[in-house]
């Protein structure tokens, strides 16, 4: 608690109080990827603060931050770029010097309003003036249904706990992960000789190797937040469009984003930053695709890379894809996270 000022704190919020909508209409179809991301980002960000709104300042004392994206599940496959479209959020949850706040869209088309998609954030509040936490008011629950929400946030909490000690970076892989792939090490041995040096590939298969891509970005200025630090949902949006591209290239047709998942903000980008992106296939199912974006930025002074964010994104195609083979122990321990992260989307959407 050294590390935490005391900021002036605002009153009690009610849930309801700081429940917002938003209705916007999208230009063109490059529309389309700005209002998916940045504008989700900036509405979840604006109801944290009319959580933290001090109405003696007339401001929020508090400067707020993105910590991760917990969840963004599509529900619908298609976006209209030229019908309206509605935001509704609010605070579900809060902590001692954070929020958990969702999002959720829709969109107007034949005469009616129809989920698109559903997306739940946490946000830290840090002091404007040394940059450290501060606390947070905290959330007035005043019905049964308020209750339940609340509830769910605590849970999404003890989740999130557990699936970061329970991280491969961590711990050794469960028992059963381990069975998976010594099995998937088996086939790829090649029965005419006695050797595990001889590996081939299975049909139907693609090596982890082989289904790549990446790409670079320079961190301009007109991508900056008020912060004077690159976007957020910057970001997002070029982690997506790689990733989507190296799903397209893998599966040889366009697929469709059925959740994005796990995207911790690691570290801030600022303006000016040689940024890398590398995307990673790293887990395949059916008809589906997951694929992990690694971002980092390089210090050309140094030659130092420091990871920024880590984006996890769950594709669909219309058809059967190659099956994913790792080949060496860190390839399959992308394939194991890759099957979590796909397994809990699955579990998420019934």
């Amino acid at each position: 608690q050294q590390n935490i000022k005391l900021s002036p704190i605002s009153p009690i919020q009610s849930m309801l109080a700081t429940t917002i909508v938003i209705t916007a209409v999208l230009s063109d179809h490059n529309s389309l990827f700005l209002i998916t991301y940045r504008l989700i980002l900036v509405s979840l960000v604006l109801i944290c603060y009319s959580h933290t709104w001090n109405k003696e300042l007339k401001r929020s004392p508090l400067s707020i931050v993105t910590a991760l994206v917990d969840k963004i599940d599509m529900r619908k496959n298609i976006i209209y770029p030229d019908c309206d479209i509605k935001f509704t959020g609010h605070v579900t949850w809060v902590g001692k010097t954070s929020i958990e706040a969702k999002m959720h869209m829709s969109q107007y088309h034949d005469g009616a309003y129809t989920d698109v998609l559903d997306a739940t954030f946490v946000m830290v509040a840090r002091d404007p003036e040394n940059k450290r936490a501060a606390f947070i008011n905290p959330l007035k629950l005043e019905s049964p249904e308020e209750d339940a929400i609340f509830q769910q946030g605590e849970i999404n909490k003890t989740r999130r706990v557990e699936l970061s000690t329970a991280s491969l970076l961590k711990v050794a892989p469960t028992a059963e992960e381990r069975t998976l792939i010594h099995n998937l090490f088996l086939n790829t041995l090649d029965t005419r000789t006695v050797s595990f040096r001889s590996r081939i590939l299975p049909p139907n298969s693609v090596w982890m190797e082989d289904a790549k891509m990446k790409g670079l970005e320079i961190c301009h200025p007109q991508e900056r937040n008020i912060f004077n630090r690159i976007f957020g949902g910057f970001l997002m949006r070029k982690a997506y469009e790689l990733g989507w591209a190296n799903a397209c290239a893998f599966a040889g047709c366009r697929p469709t984003l059925v959740a994005v998942d796990d995207i911790v903000f690691r570290k801030p980008v600022e303006i000016g930053s040689l940024l890398l992106l590398s995307s990673q296939v790293c887990y395949t199912e059916g008809m589906h695709i997951q694929v992990r974006v690694h971002t980092e930025v390089l210090d050309p002074l140094t030659r130092q890379h420091s990871t920024t964010n880590v984006f996890h994104f769950t594709f669909r195609v219309e058809k059967d894809i190659p099956a994913i083979v790792p080949q060496s122990y860190g390839e399959s321990m992308l394939y194991l996270d890759g099957k979590r992260h796909f397994d809990e989307t699955m579990r998420s959407q019934g």
